[in-house]
């Protein structure tokens, strides 16, 4: 009898192979996939894994840009996407691993999306049925052997159609709305691929309407009124015991121009302000909650800046270390089950939380404080224990982030006092606020990510006077409301009950990248707004939040078993029909209406400066060779510029501090975003000259002439000074040398080219691992040759 385990990831295969092997797993290959061989109490396992989503949505029978369309079925993602091609290979891995196995297991994620995929591979892989079932929260030991001994003997049903329905239901609204918009500007006679979903249009509508409220806001003029003034401790034990007092007046706003001119009138002269009144309040201050999802991503964009969706990548990629618990929770609570004094002293192996843990372990009880929410498949976000090896920056972060934050919840609440000092200046009251924290206690575990203002007023006692430096006016406005930035819209989506934990990063990114919205502080282009009007304007239910929460709470009654999954689709079905039947008619007045703003908004992407030449735009121009960078006054004025062939360019804003051409922004895949100046001929391009890098003063051999340091969109080289006359280009050689470090034994290989930082930094790939090693790096000895193989693009012999 052999059992077929099949995980989501495959380093989440490895992780269940490890925790239920009675002895060690035995690894082997299928192409790309791999599976894992073990005996668990004699029970003969396999373990392999699928690498997320193995199928996706696709027409039944293409029809083009057709809609609206329903006939729609599931296939292998490699069908249908031309980058999922290695999907092959784990589907092949497990039909041909089903072949030898009794009973099947799903060890995927356990929320809807992993109950999907874990369904589709049980019936369109193994071509079964059903399935047991694991449930866990961590990728520990402890928590997969239970995992295993305690499995659900079947799919968790109501969690895998619900899953379903919302992937028909997104198929649904996305393809047919998307393509309804595209092909009405194609009848408008133009081209732009246009965007639309289910909760994508309501989310676009919140952000247009805060956009709406911004441009609609009018401000009006108010005054506020300050006294500045000293206080003179007397009983102080320091001889200049003197305090600045800072204190405004007790009305706050003033909105009549004249009574703020009258209390100036009254008070001028005044050489001192009598204490009326001084009133302390002293409060605790409750620990944080443990971290939900949509929390954890506030407080990461927040802190450090980093989108929500990254924080969720890097908080999966944590989780599949076996690091921390599961991220896709609504949960802001720990169950005392889950080993929490074991955790803490486990986290004492880091020493950087040796000595707060050891401090939360002499408590008497470990009492997190738990919030209100809660979800059913997981706890909140908290560190296993385990100790992480190899994170990258930002991963160690998040895992700071998250293990302090942790510790926070279990500490005692802090102390702070408030105090406010009223002071009499002829019957005008004006009042001081000071805040300060008598005792730290959670904020001590939660550092540096405490970020609270304190004010220390001095020790003022009633009937004491304040010297007064000056009373004055300070005019100010009304500001409109606050744009949304990536942190708060999140929040705002939960709140409205959009989306799920673990899609809204995904619906904020794809108004990005669809150009209806940009900026930090997030604000709607012309195509967003104008996108927004149309369909307010012809499908006003479809940017309707309530239809897309109707439609949440439905899939909430299929997991709970109360509807079924037809009646919600049909339901979907019949209200497309009829909106779309409608659409169809008015698709080029609907066209016309968001041409002009496909049209300004992608001016707007693809302006980059001014010309020096001739003053007219340079933008970014498309031909049958690529794109570059041309005069828009062409072709009175020739001035081009090259663009790389790959990534995304974006206008910095910026101009070069060296020829005063304008910078651009180079986002590609897998790199960071770099910005350079459009101008070949600027010295930022000269990095040295031969003369200033020993044994580099070769001549160019063309023309004779020196040859220096140049850098492009794709690296570093060397270039003839005589260049643009002549354009002789030479790649530049590194010689590097290997030490040995005398007390770990480990080789540093070093770069022995005297050449720029960034040069010197350069990252590359070596051969035996396939990770990232720096051309100054220490390593072991047995890959040594490998990696000076690597950066120096040789080949070695061993």
């Amino acid at each position: 009898m052999t059992e077929l385990i099949i995980t989501e990831k495959p380093s989440s295969a490895q992780k269940v192979a490890e925790a239920l092997a009675d002895g060690k797993p035995n690894k082997k290959k299928f192409k790309q996939s791999s599976f894992y061989e073990l005996s668990h109490k004699g029970q003969d396992i396999i373990v392999t894994s699928a690498v997320g989503h193995l199928f996706g949505l696709a027409e039944e029978k293409k029809k083009s840009w057709s809609y609206p369309v329903f006939e729609i079925k599931w296939a292998p993602s490699y069908e249908i996407l031309k980058d999922a091609k290695y999907v092959k290979d784990y589907i092949e891995a497990i039909a041909s691993l089903s072949k030898k196995a009794d009973s099947f297991t799903i060890a995927c994620d356990y929320d809807v999306e992993g109950e999907v995929i874990g369904l589709n591979v049980v019936r369109f892989v193994c071509h079964q049925k059903d399935a047991n079932r694991m449930k866990f929260s961590t990728l520990t030991k402890p928590d997969l052997v239970e995992a295993y001994e305690n499995k659900m003997k079947h799919l968790d049903w109501g969690q895998a159609l619900a899953g379903e329905t919302r992937h028909k239901l997104d198929w649904y609204y996305g393809i047919n709305l998307s393509r309804a918009l595209t092909a009405s500007v194609k009848a408008a006679g133009s081209f732009k691929v246009m965007s639309a979903g289910r909760v994508q249009g309501p989310a676009l509508k919140i952000l247009v309407d805060r956009e709406r409220e911004i441009e609609a806001f009018k401000p009006e003029p108010f005054w506020e009124l300050y006294l500045h003034g000293s206080y003179t401790d007397k009983n102080s034990k320091e001889k200049t015991a003197i305090s600045e007092v800072e204190a405004k007046h007790q009305k706050d706003k003033f909105t009549d121009l004249k009574e703020v001119q009258n209390i100036l009138k009254k008070v001028d002269g005044e050489k001192e302000a009598r204490i009326k009144d001084v009133k302390r309040n002293k409060r605790q201050q409750a620990p944080p909650y443990p971290f939900d999802l949509t929390t954890l991503q506030s407080e990461s964009y927040n802190i450090f800046h980093i989108t929500p969706k990254e924080t969720l990548a890097l908080a999966q990629n944590l989780y599949l270390a076996g690091v921390t618990s599961y991220p896709r929770t609504s949960s802001q609570q720990l169950d005392p089950k889950l080993g929490l004094k074991k955790i803490l002293t486990d986290l004492t192996k880091q020493p950087e939380y040796d000595k707060l843990c050891s401090e939360l372990l002499k408590l008497k009880e470990l009492k997190p404080n738990n919030g209100t929410k809660t979800d059913p498949a997981h706890p909140a976000i908290y560190p296993t224990g385990v100790v992480p090896h190899s994170l990258k920056p930002n991963e160690r972060k998040l895992y700071d982030l998250i293990v302090k934050r942790f510790m926070a919840t279990f500490a005692q609440p802090a102390v702070r006092e408030t105090m406010e000092v009223s002071l009499d200046v002829k019957d005008e009251i004006f009042i001081a606020k000071g805040t300060r924290t008598l005792e730290e206690n959670w904020h001590v575990f939660y550092k540096p990510y405490v970020k609270l203002e304190e004010i220390t007023l001095p020790d003022m006692k009633i009937g004491e006077a304040v010297k007064i430096k000056k009373i004055e006016k300070v005019d100010k406005e009304t500001q409109p409301p606050n744009r949304y930035n990536q942190s708060s819209i999140i929040k705002e989506l939960e709140k409205r009950n959009l989306g799920t934990k673990a899609t809204r990063a995904d619906i904020l990114d794809r108004l990005f990248q669809r150009n209806y919205v940009e900026g930090v502080k997030i604000t709607v282009t012309k195509l967003g707004m104008e996108t927004i009007k149309v369909l307010e304007k012809y499908a006003p239910l479809i940017v309707d939040e309530k239809l897309t929460a109707d439609f949440e709470a439905e899939m909430d009654k299929i997991r709970e078993g109360k509807i079924k999954q037809e009646t919600v689709l049909e339901r979907a079905k019949k209200f497309l029909i009829g909106l779309l039947e409608d659409f169809k008619k008015k698709e080029v007045h609907i066209g016309k209406e968001i041409i002009q703003s496909v049209r300004d908004t992608q001016e707007k992407q693809n302006y980059i400066g001014i010309c020096k030449k001739c003053g007219g735009n340079l933008t970014i121009k498309f031909g049958k060779f690529g794109r570059f960078i041309a005069c828009d006054k062409y072709p009175a004025c020739k001035v081009t510029f090259k663009l790389p062939a790959t990534g995304l360019v974006k206008n910095s804003e910026k101009t070069c501090e060296l020829c005063s051409s304008p910078k651009i922004m180079v986002i590609q895949k897998g790199k960071r975003p770099h910005e350079f100046c459009i101008n070949p001929d600027c010295k930022s391009k000269i990095l040295a000259t031969p003369a200033e890098i020993k044994k580099s003063d070769k001549p160019c051999v063309n023309c004779g002439k020196e040859m220096v340091l140049r850098r492009s969109f794709y690296g570093e080289f060397w270039g003839c000074s005589g260049y643009p006359n002549c354009k002789t280009i030479v790649n530049i050689e590194r010689k590097f040398e290997v030490k040995k470090d005398v007390n770990s034994g480990n080789n540093t290989v070093i770069s022995t080219t005297p050449t720029t930082a960034t040069t010197a930094t350069t990252m590359v790939k070596s051969i035996s691992s396939s990770k990232p090693v720096s051309i100054h790096k220490t390593i072991p000895v047995s890959k040594t040759k490998a990696v000076v193989a690597a950066v120096s693009k040789k080949k070695v012999k061993k």
